[in-house]
């Protein structure tokens, strides 16, 4: 199909066919000639490529090349008589062919006995696959194909598109006519059935254009997508170009640009990737996303990567793909499907109505006479959540009118009005900003949002744009405000009918990473931003402080409870002393859990959601003892002694078994476990204490409970090498480690607990598998000149992209006399374990872990001492400890 104000012709130029058709009648076998003809042909292409032609030209002059070879190696092959054709369907059929595409070709037969023409259609395919085409063939009947098309949509849609290429015109146009709308699948059969196949497509990739490694053809935005436009149309109404929509009315001359300069953009990197992988190859893979943005001229800056603005410019195109067909298929559907129905209508005011449950303009001039009433229709859908959506007429009124949204437009008192009352809606306010931002309106309303659209960061942490994980985050939260999620959100979802304005949540979440992309901290960018913002919408100073606070520290609370050791009273206080008060805290825990689970998938788990739990808990009862009132160390130890002895009394084990053990532990002990924590290990190692093994005690979460992870304890003798032994096992049985609390008694045991889920994120409760892990351990550990080796599994192919730098901070935590160590690495498996062979050989004795995997890297923290407890002051050390952890983590 031939896109706007472009019309192929073939450039003769690129290769000789004269001389080839000499060469070849010269030649003793034809195979050769071809191959060579087909290289070169290739060879001249790709070369014009790089040097920046006009990707249409080289995608269509491939076909029309093909075309003629095709022909000519028809007329070497003897056929008995005018009843076969040679056809080309599907891509090849629409004239499109890039440098891997596969030639879909059909060779049509008037009659069904095909038994005259078996020997030269068995030569001719033979001699296709010897000269080294990649070939889709099929060989049917007229009767086959009208039989084979009425039992499959995809078998009509792909002999749709068909050209000839050899033989007579009068067989494909019989084909034709037994395939028109009047025989099988009419318009409205067909447009549903690709609807569907559409709808299922989309679902595969979650509905949504942005994903890390998309596939060109199939993800949403994609290929496909200005595909179905096509066919959809050409059943309809007859067309052979995207033009002819035009001229019925279905599309207009912006959207046809957007359509042509779309598939131009989307085609120069499907050849790109064909030529770089030498296959066909659709997927936009981490290994060619670098080379391709290279490729097309981009450069780093000091802001942003190059492959960061080629993947920008990627799914900005795509979006606008997306919601184009999304408003034409609707656009269809009207027509269609619903044309002969008649639809209610129903008015909402004198601008407004709805008819089959979409909302329109009641009239084509309303948006040029009225812009306030863009903001409008979106404010009657959030009071009004049985209207289904916005009629495609009025979806094309609004982008054509949408330009008219300016720095006066946002200073209209009106404007801001309306924009605060669609945010303070009692419905779901999300939905209206991801339709507001589907349609362009969120973009330019707010500016500062407009730049983050389409805006990615280069890593497996973030796997969405700013733009689409911000509406993640929105979407989350207004979930939380749904019955069933107390079950996986039980904390967020009570607070969250809580919150005294719910706007300011909003504000808070479509500023929180506004200011990516632009150099500088991003959180203090979207505080300013913010800030503004309310200023300019006229809310409360004490709001706008809150606002502001909120999206400056929207990370605050993840970070302590991700790399600080929150069983510190110290943590817990210096936290406390940022939030101030339970208003600020109940906003940020929301915020946070929305966060998470809105950056990508796999972050959130039962343990994070712990520690937040824990984080949130602890530092609401300091809030509410006051800040002043700090707790007193010797007090926590004395209270957390008490009642664990209470507790072991009460199960029949008294003092004097109790005190000898917990005097060897030290009073760091009884600061980083619970009560309760402490009962179950108490009691394990006085029923242990006459055996020689290490002693492994495994609890996992109740089938009951949502949060938490499988702790794993471990008693034995300390030994060298014990932690990079304990990793390595756990490696083994295909366990990560998310917290490590490692305690040495003053007689020289180890009291270590690791937090461990399997490779899901999930804890382990099934009785036979946490009997399988304790048996593992204890075999692994018994003998320390036996300790398992460092687990060497295949790095997956995405780590291997990524080029991330060791990074190793070390600072003083004086308050407990130890130093800590903060990694940034790239992810592998054995790293933990490789961690603990270098503190080993350094003398380094490990207190506590932090672990957190975030995508292609690791942040890490680990407090540490020498093997004397005390902290690691000595720069000499420090430096030989840094250069030793880069050395290692960063090959």
């Amino acid at each position: 199909m031939l896109l706007h104000h472009y019309r192929f012709e073939p450039d003769t130029s690129l290769y000789d066919l004269d001389a080839f058709r000499e060469e070849l009648s010269g030649s003793r076998s034809p195979i050769a000639p071809f191959k060579t003809a087909l290289r070169e042909l290739q060879a001249r292409l790709d070369e014009r490529f790089r040097a920046g032609a006009d990707i249409r030209d080289l995608v269509r002059g491939r076909a029309w090349y093909l075309d003629q070879l095709l022909a000519i190696a028809w007329a070497r092959h003897a056929w008995p008589d005018d009843g076969i054709a040679l056809v080309a369907v599907g891509g090849y059929g629409r004239g499109e062919l890039h440098p891997h595409s596969d030639v879909d070709l059909l060779l049509l037969l008037e009659d069904d006995d095909d038994t005259a023409y078996r020997e030269p259609l068995t030569a001719f395919i033979t001699f296709l696959w010897d000269i080294g085409l990649e070939i889709g063939h099929s060989v049917r009947s007229l009767n086959d194909c009208e039989r084979e098309a009425l039992a499959d949509v995809t078998v009509i849609t792909n002999l749709l598109e068909s050209r000839l290429i050899a033989g007579p015109e009068t067989l494909r146009e019989k084909m034709r006519e037994r395939l028109s709308a009047e025989h099988v699948w009419p318009a409205d059969r067909f447009f549903e059935a690709k609807w569907q196949e559409q709808i299922t497509r989309h679902y595969r990739y979650n509905n949504s254009e942005y994903h890390l490694e998309p596939n060109l053809k199939s993800s949403p935005g994609g290929l496909r997508d200005i595909q179905m436009i096509g066919w959809v149309a050409k059943r309809h109404f007859g067309t052979e170009q995207y033009a002819d929509i035009v001229a019925n009315g279905f599309m207009n001359d912006a959207e046809l640009r957007i359509l042509s300069q779309g598939q131009a953009f989307l085609w120069q990197v499907r050849y790109a990737l064909h030529m770089l992988t030498d296959r066909a190859e659709d997927r936009l893979l981490f290994d060619h996303q670098r080379t391709i943005a290279e490729l097309f001229g981009f450069r780093d800056t000091p802001e942003r990567l190059a492959v960061e603005q080629f993947m920008k410019r990627y799914y900005r195109h795509v979006t606008a793909l997306a919601g184009l067909n999304d408003m034409l298929l609707q656009h269809f559907d009207e027509v269609i499907l619903r044309g002969k129905q008649a639809l209610e209508t129903v008015q909402l005011n004198e601008r407004f109505e709805t008819t089959g449950g979409y909302i329109q303009v009641r009239s084509r001039s309303l948006f040029r006479e009225q812009p306030a009433a863009m903001l409008e229709l979106f404010l009657l859908m959030a009071r009004h959540p049985e209207i289904e959506g916005v009629r495609a007429d009025t979806i094309r009124l609004i982008r054509d009118h949408r330009h008219q949204i300016d720095d006066h437009y946002r200073d209209d008192p009106l404007h801001q009005r309306l924009f605060m009352e669609i945010l303070r809606a009692p419905g779901n306010v999300p939905r209206q900003l991801r339709r507001m931002n589907r349609y362009g309106i969120l973009g330019k309303y707010l500016p500062e949002f407009g730049r983050a659209v389409g805006l990615m960061q280069h890593d497996l942490f973030h796997i969405y744009t700013v733009d689409a994980h911000t509406l993640r985050l929105l979407k989350f939260l207004h979930g939380f405000r749904k019955p069933d999620a107390k079950d996986e959100f039980p904390v967020a979802a009570a607070l969250i009918h809580q919150l005294p304005k719910l706007d300011l949540l909003w504000i808070a979440g479509l500023f929180h990473d506004i200011g990516k992309g632009r150099g500088g901290d991003h959180s203090e960018i979207g505080a300013r931003d913010v800030e503004q913002f309310c200023q300019r919408h006229h809310i409360s100073t004490h709001d706008t402080r809150l606002v502001s606070w909120l999206v400056e520290h929207h990370l605050l609370m993840s970070m302590t409870a991700q790399k600080r050791d929150i069983s510190d009273p110290d943590v817990i206080r210096d936290f406390a002393l940022v939030v101030r008060n339970e208003a600020r805290l109940d906003y940020l825990y929301v915020l946070t859990v929305a966060d998470i689970n809105a950056t990508n998938p796999t972050l959130w788990n039962g343990w994070r959601a712990s520690l937040l739990r824990q984080l949130y808990a602890e530092t609401k009862r300091a809030l509410r003892r006051g800040l002043k009132n700090p707790p007193d160390r010797d007090a926590w130890v004395r209270e957390t002694r008490s009642e664990a002895r209470s507790l072991l009394r009460s199960i029949g084990i008294g003092s004097a078994q109790i005190e000898p053990l917990w005097e060897s532990l030290g009073e760091d002990y009884f600061l980083q476990y619970a009560p309760s924590e402490i009962v179950w290990q108490t009691q394990g190692i006085l029923a242990h204490n006459a055996s020689p093994l290490p002693l492994v005690l495994i609890s996992a979460p109740t089938a009951d409970m949502a949060e938490g992870g499988t702790k794993v304890f471990i008693h034995t003798r300390s030994v060298d090498d014990l932690f990079a032994a304990t990793a390595a096992a756990m490696e083994q049985l295909g366990l990560s480690i998310h917290d490590a609390r490692i305690v040495t008694s003053h007689n020289n045991w180890t009291l270590n607990t690791f937090i461990v889920l399997d490779s899901q994120g999930q804890p382990i409760r099934d009785p036979e598998h946490i009997e399988e892990m304790r048996s593992h351990l204890v075999e692994e550990l018994d003998d320390p000149d036996d300790y398992p080796e460092i687990v060497t599994r295949h790095t997956p192919r995405q780590l291997k992209h990524f080029k991330v730098p060791t990074e190793v901070l070390i600072e003083q935590d004086p308050a407990n006399d130890r130093t800590l160590l903060e990694l940034t690495a790239p992810d592998r498996p054995g790293l933990l374990a490789r961690v603990g062979r270098i503190f080993m050989e350094q003398d380094i004795a490990l207190s506590t872990a932090k672990i957190a995997t975030l995508g292609e890297r690791v942040e890490d923290v680990f407090f540490i001492t020498t093997k004397a407890g005390e902290p690691l002051t000595d720069p000499m050390r420090q430096q030989q400890l840094r250069e030793r952890l880069i050395e290692v983590l960063g090959v």
